[in-house]
């Protein structure tokens, strides 16, 4: 069956109109598959419908000579490398796409592609399977086919029911924390495609206030009020915002989100000057227990080697002083034990919250080591923190570290707690952005590279903020 819809191989022969039914009678047999079939679905698809790499090679020999006759030879010859680069179950796609419904399975089908390759080592057929489908879904879901909507507490409630169940970042416990967040002072937009009408493609949650938010209770824990003073709001917290569908990882969505939502803002609040996010920091607890780990296995190596022989330290930064060691092991009354060990398990278990003077001590600690993850730790040249890449690319500054900004157990878990403010300063993102993505220069206040300076990482004059 996929033979017949994806048509011929042999380059240059006419494909066959398929009729609709069988197309549609494939996607009908694709849903109703098991997991296990359906990765072996994909496996084979991915394996026996790619690019035919003999032809490749075939059509790339052919460019020296077709140079040599004319130009229009060589243009020909182009375009049948091209035609054999494209891989063969491109057809499939196209013709699954031309469905009432069939972007959507193609969605669908992507995300069952990234659960079957993170289960998998090395599929490099597998990976060039979801690439191909990413590109042409990039290219239904640009900008210009999305449709912003404002989402509010008279807007449809199966829309209502998707915005609850789809909210990752704080999730809500009920109604009332739904009619909250779409009510005054607060606003929810969405992007949808004229393919997937009643679903959203990405969600952006907005608080209206007078200041930069540092606390995420503030927002989404106060009472539901009646009537918003226009004449008090001149600032606008992006606190959440989700990409909903997993299949349209790797498609810029939010960064578009957002830049439209800004001139929905400005023109509903002409007094409207600042734009910030209220953000989480997931994985800065478990990046700070893997440096407490090296630590620990650095000072383990040490004691039991001879040391005698000069040469490079590979000993990991300190990440607390020893006064603020001895100060976590005398509260925790743990003399008897690495203060270092005792740390690890109070931020594994969240036990150090239980104890006012403990969060204190620790205050200063996490805020630089926090600053360091952000500001300094890299993959790839890029931050290695995923939210702060995600607005670093859209030209935010690393504005503001905030203590005790999420108490809630989540918060505690992800990040001791911190959150942090991306600012947009709506004249400079563009440069911003491009000194991020060409330089891997990330902006940051002053706030944050003096704390990311007494964690042992910056050096003058990379230590002076531009803002």
């Amino acid at each position: 069956m996929v033979t017949e819809i994806i048509g011929p191989k042999e380059a240059g022969l006419k494909k066959p109109t398929i009729p609709e039914g069988k197309t549609r009678h494939l996607c009908d047999v694709y849903g109703s598959l098991s997991s296990e079939d359906k990765a072996t679905f994909l496996r084979v698809i991915s394996r026996q419908f790619g690019t035919d790499h003999d032809e490749v090679l075939k059509a790339a020999e052919g460019l020296p000579q077709a140079k040599e006759k004319s130009e229009a030879a060589l243009l020909k010859a182009e375009e049948r490398l091209q035609a054999a680069l494209v891989p063969r179950y491109h057809d499939l796609f196209v013709q699954i796409g031309r469905l009432e419904g069939g972007v959507k399975h193609l969605v669908d089908m992507r995300a069952d592609t990234l659960d079957l390759l993170s289960t998998v080592k090395d599929n490099a057929e597998l990976r060039s399977f979801s690439s191909c489908l990413r590109e042409m879904l990039s290219h239904w879901f640009s900008a210009g086919l999305l449709h912003l909507q404002r989402i509010t507490w008279e807007s449809s409630c199966d829309i209502l029911q998707k915005i609850s169940e789809y909210e990752a970042v704080h999730p809500m416990k009920n109604w009332s924390d739904l009619k909250r967040r779409v009510g005054p002072y607060r606003r929810c937009f969405i992007f949808t495609h004229s393919t997937m009408p009643r679903e959203p493609m990405v969600v952006l949650h907005t608080a209206l206030t007078n200041q930069i938010s540092d606390n995420i209770q503030t927002i989404v824990s106060t009472p539901i009020l009646d009537d918003e003073d226009v004449e008090d709001i001149n600032t606008a917290i992006f606190y959440s915002i989700t990409s909903t569908q997993k299949g349209l990882q790797g498609v810029e969505l939010g960064n578009y989100l957002i830049k439209r939502v800004v001139r929905e803002l400005q023109a509903e609040f002409p007094k409207m000057t600042q734009f910030s996010s209220l953000s989480p920091i997931p994985g800065f607890r478990d990046w700070l227990v893997g440096e407490i780990n090296k630590v620990l296995s650095s000072t383990e190596s040490s004691s039991s080697e001879d040391s005698g022989v000069d040469g490079p330290s590979s000993t990991p930064p300190a990440l607390l002083t020893s006064a603020e060691l001895q100060k976590v092991a005398e509260i925790a009354g743990k003399d008897d034990v690495l203060p270092l060990v005792t740390l690890k398990k109070l931020l594994q278990t969240n036990q150090w919250m239980g104890a006012e003077s403990m969060v204190e001590t620790l205050k200063d600690p996490l805020m630089r080591l926090c600053a360091r993850y952000l500001y300094l730790e890299k993959r790839r040249g890029y931050a290695v923190n995923p939210v702060a890449n995600f607005h670093l690319r859209n030209g935010a500054v690393l504005w503001r570290l905030n203590w005790q900004a999420d108490t809630n157990p989540r918060g505690i878990s992800q990040s001791c707690g911190i959150m942090v403010n991306y600012r947009y300063f709506l004249g400079d993102t563009m440069r911003n952005s491009q000194r991020y993505m060409e330089e891997q220069h990330i902006e940051a206040s002053q706030q944050v590279i003096d704390l990311a300076q007494a964690a042992g990482g910056v050096d003058s004059p990379a230590g002076k903020s531009n803002l």
